[in-house]
């Protein structure tokens, strides 16, 4: 009997103590209201805007390379030199060559001219002025054909030299000096432009159709680069930061296996940090500019298949409200549904914040732009 009254004696104390107690604080604040544009997030791969293999157009023996492996050339810089003595000697041939036609088409010239004169006294038959006359026209062909050929040799010759046709950087080297290359077959090496380069990515069906609505109104389509839609792009170490782009190109059809299209945007890569085959992240524009609702991504809480965030009353209730988030803008959550901006929103202490609990609300205001 003695121990129940104690007990008894105990609850109504604490129970005293509890109701002389306020109800707990919770920080609220109203959301960040202002004109937005949502960003789509996609994963890609970046590819040089220009590759080449690199083939030697002439055959020979490698003599001479003329690069480090990985280096960075220029379009124009002589990288590998085949032997060139044979198309030296390829290239006097066919000098001494023009020369000998050269002199055949003078001597036939003065012996034409010779005929014609001749010819009105009677002194010389028709016959000969023939004759000379097909000489004369043999000797034109036979100059322009050494001419011809020694066009060739100095092309021939020219190729002994195998230039970079692009800047880039460029791979190790493939055949070492003393080597066999044939023309045409043997790769050297490869160079891959590095600025700018692309980056290509896939949007899904109902991507597609809303880019393209969004671009009919822009008066861009999304088939011709969306007239230059400005991205940005990012790598999975975020402490290289983030790189501005534009897409410029996007195919011509979905694929029918996956319902996906392929897109391409050019990045200006100065610094070379942006290496072909390396995945990447792309940010687009997802909608045109609309007054948008932000709330830091602590307010929101799961409650099996529904987002809520709990909201208070000028009397200090909690009143959860079911909400349809987006994507992450300016470090905050995009609200696409259930809110007007006005509420006062839990933003830190939700733990205290139990549907239809009391709670003491400390006001505080969100920056615009929330600290990353």
């Amino acid at each position: 009997m003695f121990r129940t009254a104690i007990a008894a004696f105990a609850v109504s104390v604490s129970l005293a103590f509890a109701q002389d107690q306020p109800p707990p604080e919770v920080t609220v604040a109203n959301p960040v209201v202002k004109e937005i544009v949502e960003d789509d997030e996609f994963i890609g791969r970046f590819e040089a805007a220009a590759r080449v293999e690199l083939r030697a157009r002439v055959s020979g023996y490698l003599e001479e390379v003329s690069f480090k492996d990985g280096s960075l050339v220029e379009a124009g810089d002589v990288l590998f030199q085949v032997d060139r003595r044979l198309f030296q000697s390829a290239l006097l041939q066919a000098e001494a060559q023009v020369s000998t036609a050269e002199a055949s088409l003078q001597f036939a010239t003065e012996q034409l001219e010779r005929a014609q004169a001749l010819i009105g006294n009677g002194t010389v038959p028709q016959s000969v002025l023939d004759e000379r006359q097909e000489r004369f026209l043999a000797a034109t062909g036979s100059l322009e054909q050494a001419r011809q050929t020694l066009e060739t040799a100095e092309i021939n010759l020219g190729f002994s030299e195998v230039r970079a046709p692009i800047s880039g950087r460029v791979d190790r080297t493939l055949v070492t000096p003393g080597n066999l290359v044939r023309a045409d077959e043997t790769i050297l090496t490869t160079i891959v432009a590095t600025d700018p380069v692309h980056f290509y990515f896939d949007i899904d069906e109902r991507s597609f159709l809303a880019y393209s609505r969004d671009a009919q109104t822009r008066g861009a389509p999304l088939q011709e680069g969306a007239g230059g839609l400005e991205v940005v792009l990012s790598l999975s170490d975020e402490r290289y930061g983030t790189f501005d782009g534009a897409l410029d190109f996007s195919e011509n059809r979905l694929d029918p296996n996956t319902g996906t299209m392929r897109v391409r945007a050019v990045v200006e890569n100065p610094e070379g940090v942006l290496t072909p085959g390396l995945f990447g992240q792309v940010n687009i524009p997802g909608s045109l500019p609309y007054r948008g609702i932000l709330l830091p991504d602590a307010a929101i809480v799961g409650d099996q298949n529904r987002q809520l965030v709990m909201s208070v009353d000028a009397e200090g209730n909690v009143i959860p409200i079911e909400v349809r988030p987006g994507p992450r803008l300016d470090g905050y959550r995009v609200i696409r549904e259930g809110l007007t901006g006005e509420e006062s929103v839990v933003i830190e202490g939700l733990i205290r914040a139990r549907p239809g609990a009391l709670v003491t609300p400390v006001m505080t205001e969100l920056p615009p732009v929330a600290d990353q």
